[in-house]
């Protein structure tokens, strides 16, 4: 009627430890460096547009600190010449409410930047800053270069 009970805890343990133990990873895992690689693509791809603007503008210089933003808002630019451009696309000061009317998915909600040259006529930029005021657009930044 006596149990008899075995020291090292049930039979078989060291035989279960030997097969786990025994066998050596020599790959390496690829799954790590494949989400790195494709998580820099994304932001290359989506930052390299950002990057670039066909039309040459020297901002003026300030300190601040920049605006963040989740939708890419309309750019309107005044080159030195007095040029006006929605985008890249150059633009009479006639032309420009009824373009940006037609642009703007918000309305007169609609984020816009305004980039004058700091070489540019100021009769220029305060036309145009006057005429998107009186359309109705309240959300304009006025994009400097950062110190």
């Amino acid at each position: 009627m006596a149990m008899a009970v075995k020291a090292d805890g049930g039979g078989g343990g060291r035989a279960r430890r030997r097969r786990r133990g025994g066998a050596v990873m020599n790959e390496i895992n690829m799954t790590p460096f494949i989400d790195v690689v494709l998580v820099l693509l994304i932001i290359f791809m989506v930052a390299a547009p950002l990057m670039t603007s066909s039309v040459p503008i020297d901002l003026p210089q300030a300190k601040g600190k920049p605006t963040e933003g989740q939708v890419k808002p309309v750019t309107v630019s005044v080159d030195p010449a007095g040029k006006i451009y929605i985008g890249d696309t150059e633009v009479k000061l006639e032309e420009l409410v009824p373009k940006l009317q037609a642009i703007a998915k918000n309305g007169v909600d609609e984020r816009i930047v305004f980039k004058g040259d700091k070489a540019a006529v100021w009769g220029a930029t305060s036309k145009v800053l006057g005429e998107l005021n009186n359309a109705g657009f309240n959300k304009i930044g006025i994009q400097m270069q950062p110190n």
